[in-house]
């Protein structure tokens, strides 16, 4: 089988929307969707919909527009009013009811292209530490509005009931790397994450000082202390791939339409992921 990866198809966009048609079939292979599928149950279903009969399996992991508590047209009485670790959770069930592999599953062992690696879905978020080391965590917001640089999370994700997102964070990790560390059959692994897991990842040319809303440096080693081949992020809306310490780094975003309409065809996004 191949793995593919794809993140930020952002289907609250009706271009996007209509770009899911444009991917291609691969019934033998494995497509990863890495965060930000869209911000309600109606984007998460419509692309379920329209790729689960494409893939032999989907896996998701949550972004932040997942994680928004929104309203409007497209928000299901179900889900709009829940938020932070309900609202995570409630995507989650609605994953599993659609066969759909998340962050909370066994970590499968794959036969990927020959070789047996185990895709970790994983779900970290950030804890406002991809800043200078001269700035305090507490002067962190301060320090990306001087440089003309906002996040919707701080209006839009709330933590509940968790004291901040840093608290989530820490107990992401945490929770995450326990689970890791007790898997210890040996096998190369592939690791999966809306967030970059370096800070050197993370940084846009235009607007750097968005690093602060793009990970946690607790996971800066994670490659080398979890054996993987291969790392998958988006968030950036930077498709790209770098290799660290032997490791490949693969952003896969697809992104806003202005991004990629007139530049590259929607089947084109899927990166395959080697290892």
């Amino acid at each position: 089988m191949r793995l593919y990866a794809v993140a930020d198809l952002h289907l609250g966009f009706a271009a996007n929307r209509e770009a899911l048609a444009d991917i291609a079939s691969r019934q033998d292979d494995w497509l990863i969707l890495a965060g930000d599928v869209g911000e309600t149950e109606r984007h998460m279903r419509l692309a379920f919909d329209a790729l689960l009969p494409k893939f032999r399996r989907l896996v998701w992991v949550p972004g932040n527009h997942e994680l928004w508590a929104v309203s409007g047209k497209d928000a299901e009485p179900g889900t709009a009013a829940l938020r932070g670790e309900e609202r995570y959770q409630a995507f989650v069930e609605l994953c599993r009811s659609y066969g759909v592999l998340t962050p909370e599953d066994e970590y499968p062992v794959l036969d990927i292209e020959g070789t047996r690696a185990r895709l970790v879905p994983m779900f970290l978020l950030y804890d406002y530490s991809f800043r200078p080391d001269h700035v305090a965590e507490a002067d962190a917001l301060a320090w990306a509005r001087e440089g003309g640089v906002r996040c919707a999370d701080e209006q839009f994700l709330s933590p509940y009931p968790h004291g901040g997102r840093a608290d989530w964070c820490r107990i992401r990790c945490e929770t995450t790397a326990a689970r890791l560390d007790g898997v210890d059959d040996g096998l190369p692994t592939v690791l999966v994450n809306h967030w970059p897991l370096r800070e050197e990842l993370a940084k846009p040319p235009r607007i750097p000082r968005f690093s602060l809303w793009c990970g946690t440096q607790a996971t800066r080693d994670w490659h080398r202390r979890y054996r993987a081949r291969a790392v998958v992020s988006g968030h950036l809306h930077m498709p790209s791939s770098h290799v660290i310490d032997g490791v490949r780094f693969e952003e896969v975003s697809f992104g806003y339409p202005k991004q990629w309409k007139g530049r590259r065809h929607p089947d084109a996004a899927l990166r395959r992921i080697t290892i």
